[in-house]
């Protein structure tokens, strides 16, 4: 018994230094094996990472509308590189040359009512005699051949002015078609406005020359009625014409 148990004492002895290493080195083997996943921590910088990314991308969103509106914002304050103010004011000048030289009667309501008191009076005093009656009668029929005269003329002017206008027409409508913001539709919209002002004001011109004519030849007729009235009462009355 006590053999045996000094061998198996030698034999633990002789196998312990081997035995310890092994015992030590073995967990040090198991500790490098695999390293540790965390899928939560994961997860959730995968999610911040997302919102980050649409943070930014509204961001770009935004700087793009931002951008579009400051566009459209320079496109509506764009003025129309065209104006028609100056034909259209040529025109009317043409036509105002015109009433300017109107003879006879005059447009001007204060030079007119004493005009009016000249050529077509009330009734002939004694003082007037027929010789006057004549020379009134004939320069009351040459300002009612120039009133007709001056409806002519303005009557050919305004015929000028739409041909004319036909082509600024034309322009105007390429420029309300072509433009590129709201400043530049509304100028061109204007402009066609006042273009058809302007028509309807040349209407008006002639009408006045026309009813002025017509107006200052019945007066005439009427004026040379009474003034042979006068002539025949007078003869009547001496027995004399002059």
């Amino acid at each position: 018994m006590k053999r045996t148990s000094l061998a198996a004492l030698v034999v633990a002895s002789l196998s312990f230094p081997l035995a310890v290493p092994l015992a030590i080195t073995m967990p040090r083997a198991a500790h490098a094996a695999w390293p540790v996943f965390d899928a939560t921590n994961y997860g959730q910088n995968v999610l911040q990472a997302a919102r980050a990314l649409e943070q930014i991308n509204n961001q770009i969103h935004e700087l793009q509308n931002q951008a579009t509106m400051l566009q459209n914002m320079a496109k509506n304050l764009q003025r129309l590189d065209f104006s028609s103010l100056g034909q259209m004011q040529g025109a009317f000048n043409r036509i105002d040359g015109l009433m300017m030289q109107a003879e006879g009667l005059s447009f001007d309501l204060t030079q007119l009512e004493g005009q009016w008191r000249q050529q077509y009076p009330d009734s002939y005093d004694a003082s007037i005699g027929v010789n006057d009656m004549a020379t009134a009668a004939r320069e009351r029929w040459q300002n009612s051949m120039n009133a007709y005269r001056q409806t002519m003329r303005v009557q050919s002017q305004i015929v000028e002015n739409v041909q004319s206008d036909q082509g600024l027409l034309t322009d105007l409508v390429n420029q309300s078609q072509g433009a590129v913001g709201a400043l530049q539709a509304q100028q061109a919209a204007n402009q066609l406005i006042a273009l058809s002002t302007k028509q309807q004001m040349q209407i008006q011109t002639l009408m006045a020359t026309h009813y002025r004519s017509q107006a200052e030849d019945a007066a005439r007729k009427a004026q040379s009625e009474e003034a042979a009235r006068e002539t025949t009462k007078r003869f009547l009355g001496s027995g004399k014409a002059y």
